[in-house]
């Protein structure tokens, strides 16, 4: 148990930086629309490509997205 006196803070911050968008990702991804299997394709690049897989789905994967409308009487 003495390698977790070499954690300090800074290595927790940047473990954080680095899982925050991935979680980030992940959730919008489970929360949206995708046609066809883009949903499992996304899923798998997040999760296998971890960081960058996020920040590729950020870049090119928010685009893919379904519209939805909302549909409400207010009268």
């Amino acid at each position: 148990m003495n390698f977790l006196l070499f954690i300090g803070p800074m290595q927790i911050i940047l473990i954080l930086l680095l899982i925050i968008p991935v979680i980030i990702a992940l959730i919008d991804i489970v929360n949206n629309k995708f046609s066809g299997n883009n949903k499992i394709v996304w899923l798998l690049v997040v999760l296998l490509g971890s960081f960058f897989g996020a920040l590729l789905y950020f870049i090119n994967g928010r685009k893919q997205k379904l519209q939805t409308t909302n549909k409400t009487n207010l009268t």
